[in-house]
């Protein structure tokens, strides 16, 4: 059992909660049961999976599967998950992975048909948020633009519940390059934003490969990227609510492209 938590390699996984120490090593943390769960779906993504005697008792079928796969498992004491963990109340389960995301040739080239994009998004709740609508309505990829939050920000990867395994992403992305190979590739872009078309109107659109653009939280799509888009699109609010935050409107775009790209099937 690993029970120091001031030992030098607890401190050498716990930095992974910090960027810098991700972008050396490659390497992000997945903590939490539902992470463990999807990543019995690819265990060729592991590196090593930390676990308290609590936790592997209570998820023995999912570290079979895991052990299975030559996956190193190793019991840590609660003080050490603790250190490892980013939440206030771990779960007892923390996963040394493997960074994944894809280049944006690859995913041009495997013909996506609705792609999220990610664009100056700084909130990591929101960003995960939106990687689970994309996911639940059947999406190719999430795209972030330069200065969105990090992919393998801790909080990120809880908000996404284990989606981050099912759905491609693309980081660091030049919004103008972007938008040019996008459209290159017969991709329209819509950006949601007040002040645009309404969706309701566009209908008939929604059912070619489309791109969809999502701002900041605070300041919306950025001005580039409105200028770049094919479309600006709003929803329509029926109600007294002043505007949808980032991710409920994310979700609602996503699945009305969803539904119209599966109707006209």
């Amino acid at each position: 059992m690993l029970d120091a938590p001031k030992s030098e390699r607890v401190k050498g996984v716990a930095r992974l909660q910090q960027k810098d120490a991700r972008l050396e090593t490659g390497l992000f943390l997945l903590e939490g049961p539902q992470g463990l769960k999807e990543l019995c779906k690819q265990p060729e993504l592991a590196q090593e999976v930390f676990a308290t005697a609590n936790a592997l008792d209570r998820y023995e079928n999912l570290f079979d599967q895991l052990y299975d796969a030559s996956v190193p498992i190793i019991e840590v004491s609660d003080l050490v998950m603790e250190k490892l963990a980013d939440t206030k109340t771990p779960q007892g389960v923390v996963a040394v992975v493997s960074q994944f995301d894809v280049s944006l040739e690859e995913l041009i080239a495997s013909g996506p048909q609705l792609i999220a994009i990610l664009d100056q998004a700084r909130d990591p709740g929101n960003g995960g948020t939106v990687i689970r609508a994309a996911d639940a309505a059947g999406a190719d990829a999430v795209i972030f633009t330069t200065d969105s939050v990090d992919l393998y920000n801790p909080k990120l990867v809880r908000s996404t519940a284990g989606s981050i395994l099912h759905v491609p992403a693309v980081i660091n992305q030049d919004p103008a390059e972007l938008v040019a190979a996008l459209k290159a590739a017969g991709i329209q872009v819509f950006a949601a934003s007040a002040g645009g078309k309404l969706i309701t109107e566009i209908t008939a659109q929604l059912s070619k490969p489309t791109a969809w653009i999502f701002g900041n939280e605070a300041h919306g799509v950025s001005p580039e990227m409105l200028q770049l888009a094919d479309e600006i699109v709003a929803l329509p609010i029926f109600g007294a609510a002043e505007s949808l935050n980032l991710a409920t409107a994310a979700s609602v775009c996503l699945y009305a492209s969803a539904f119209e790209m599966r109707s006209n099937r």
